[in-house]
Parts: structure tokens; sequence; C-alpha cells
């Protein structure tokens, strides 16, 4: 996401984290999301949070970053007066288990079914904390879900996927950090409501997940097909 907003002109940016990184041309600070000062203090200065803050297998820490730390980021982002706030997840924020398994063509709009997966269900909380800010105050959330991350590379070793074949809902490092970038810059104005998911995944052949949303609202298009891996996968 740092490599294409730093590709525009537009953007000052401010990145945090537990451990920011050792070098960085941009402003970096320490912050623990689930500490209200410390994101309010975070956010001084800035028009829009992004929220790429995740924690997956700690039964107590996964609820402090994943839902307190999105409802933080929320309140903030409410009493800056911020216009939107963008909110990032796992794709089984929105659908899991049920619908992993047997549907296809799945949306956005369907009927939310987290599971009982931890990391699953504290996302979901956490974006049922933005659908509640978004009925009570002028702010739209944009929550973008991804699920497999692969490069653009197939012979990268920790992403290049040739040894794990394809996930059904998978997207390259730059088309994900591309649909940041259009999150940022939509028209929330012509958004169905104030609080919108979008699925960033690929064009794949699988034809479980629907990224057609993405496409119509926020103007994104995948960039790169991902063909090499899944046909690939099927060679001997």
């Amino acid at each position: 996401v740092v490599k294409e907003l730093e590709r525009c002109s537009d953007y000052s940016l401010r990145i945090t984290d537990v451990k920011p990184p050792d070098r960085s041309p941009h402003e970096t600070m320490t912050v623990d999301v689930s500490d209200l000062d410390q994101v309010r203090r975070a956010a001084e200065g800035c028009d829009v949070i992004v929220n790429c803050a995740v924690l997956r297998p700690h039964r107590q820490v996964a609820w402090d970053v994943n839902t307190m730390g999105t409802y933080n980021a929320m309140r903030v982002a409410v009493d800056m007066g911020h216009e939107r706030l963008i909110n990032t997840g796992p794709h089984f924020t929105i659908t899991g288990e049920p619908y992993d398994t047997y549907d296809f063509g799945i949306v956005e709009e369907v009927p939310a079914h987290a599971g009982t997966n931890l990391y699953a269900l504290s996302k979901s909380a956490g974006q049922e904390i933005c659908q509640i800010f978004t009925e009570q105050y002028p702010i739209h959330v944009l929550c973008m879900l991804f699920l497999s991350f692969r490069s653009t590379n197939p012979e990268d070793p920790g992403f290049g996927g040739q040894r794990h074949g394809l996930n059904p809902f998978s997207v390259t490092f730059p088309d994900a950090a591309r649909a940041i970038r259009c999150s940022l810059e939509a028209d929330v104005g012509k958004l169905p409501s104030r609080n919108e998911v979008f699925f960033v995944t690929a064009d794949l052949p699988h034809g479980k997940y629907s990224n057609d949303k993405a496409q119509r609202l926020l103007g994104w298009r995948p960039q790169d097909s991902l063909e090499i891996f899944y046909r690939r996968s099927l060679q001997p």
C-alpha cells in the first residue's frame, strides 16, 4: 500500500505499528491500536485512517487488536470529523466456513456468517462496530476484504503459489494496494450506504467470489490475472 501511494503526489503518510519499520522515508510512530489514546495521538493532523491492524491466534490480543482496535479507529475518526475510514479484514469477516464450503458466485451482501474461527469472529465484531458507527454518525466506512496474497512472480518461495495451487479468493500484492488507493479516492457520495464491504480478489475461474462491486463502485480493476498460477498448478 505504501509503495502504491508513493506513486501519487497527493499523499503524506504516517505509518504506525507496534514495531515500526527501522528505515522509512515517511513519518513513523509506535502505536498499540488497542490503546485509544495512542490511536488518537497517531491520527492528529490526518485526513483518513487506513486500518490494516491484525492479530490472528492469541485469544485475548486478537480481540484487543481486531475488535477494540477497530472501535478505537472509528471513535477517533468520528471525533476528528473524518469523511471516511478504510477498514480491512479477511473474507470470512462476512463469509465464513459455511459459505466457503458450499457456495459459488458469492457477493458482499450475503448475510454475514463468520463461523467460529477466532480471527474471523474478532474481525467480524469489528465490522459490526463500523456498521453501528455509520448508523449514528456521518462517516463512511469502506471495508476491503482479502484472503490469499500472491506475488506477481510465480517463483517467489513465499507467495508464488507454485507449490500450493491457488485459493479461489486470491489477489496480488500490487492489485490489493491499488484497491486501497481506489477506496481512498472513491466518491463516497455515490455509494449505496455509509458502510460498504468489498471483495478484493482477482478474476479467477473458480467463480466462488465476485469482485464486481469493487469494479463498479470503486473503479478498481485487477491488473494481474494470476492465470500463470492456476495453469501451472495443473501441470505434472
